[in-house]
């Protein structure tokens, strides 16, 4: 599932390819990907202008000039591909939108979604969100006030996303090897030495993953050869049975409250 790097990597990359462009047109394949009619939806793009693109956790928000917003997530399987009829993947797309300087597809919509909101209807939903990992406001005293009251182990408390948004299993685990600790550790048994590698941790790794366009690897556009680059970069995620590029010692697979999760036994340690 696309998290923040792959989220922040696809804002930067359409944001100078969409944003100024005009919606020609729109086809809806899957109705339950949107949460309007078709014609309702339609109707509500035709002609209208995206301004610009924000990313919020892991959504895209497209702004439109009649204040209204176009709210995208991805989900499992999702992707997006802009280019032309000619270009695009050999996959349906659930949404097509037809823009000025060329189409924008999105494809593997089977949980995620594509919304057209009013702005109090954005908020709304994004009220109870967790703050942006790069939130300026998110000091260290703030990072570890967040967790305060929790009771559990860290990973589901690292990808809930009203503690933080855009964390999900990839870059809980990749973080948590980053900071010398099992994704599996007690919140409460945490020494402040911890808290701050793990902040410091979740910075870097997320600024790195973005910076090398995500792990997920299906291109953006044609000649993409960005986009998925961390997929080869990742650490500890997805690497059970391998040997750790630290020490050697061979990753382990597990569950952590029925999510999976991957462990050094010898670098990662539970305080």
């Amino acid at each position: 599932m696309p998290e923040l790097p792959e989220m922040e990597h696809y804002r930067a990359q359409l944001a100078p390819r969409i944003a100024g462009a005009q919606i020609t047109g729109t086809e809806v394949t899957r109705e339950k990907s949107i949460n309007l009619s078709v014609q309702e939806f339609q109707d509500g793009l035709h002609g209208r202008t995206i301004w610009h693109v924000e990313r919020r956790g892991k959504h895209l928000v497209m702004h439109l000039d009649n204040g209204k917003r176009l709210v995208l997530h991805l989900m499992l399987g999702g992707s997006i591909f802009f280019g032309s009829e000619e270009e695009k993947p050999d996959r349906t797309a659930q949404v097509t939108i037809r823009l000025t300087t060329g189409n924008l597809y999105f494809i593997g919509l089977r949980l995620g979604y594509l919304h057209l909101l009013s702005v109090k209807e954005v908020e709304a939903k994004f009220r109870e969100l967790g703050p942006d990992p790069f939130d300026k406001r998110l000091s260290l005293q703030a990072f570890i006030a967040r967790f305060s009251g929790k009771r559990g182990v860290l990973k589901p408390a690292l990808v809930d996303q009203h503690v933080l948004s855009g964390i999900g299993n990839c870059y809980s685990d990749e973080i948590a090897f980053a900071a010398s600790i099992r994704p599996d550790a007690r919140i409460r048994e945490l020494e402040p030495s911890t808290w701050e590698r793990l902040y410091q941790a979740m910075h870097s790794v997320l600024r790195e993953a973005t910076a090398r366009g995500g792990y997920m690897e299906e291109p953006l556009t044609a000649g993409d050869e960005v986009t998925g680059g961390y997929n080869d970069h990742c650490q500890i995620y997805d690497r059970g049975g391998e040997p750790c590029v630290r020490c050697g010692t061979v990753i382990e697979q597990f569950e952590v409250s029925s999510r999976k999760a991957f462990v050094c036994p010898a670098c990662q340690k539970s305080q």
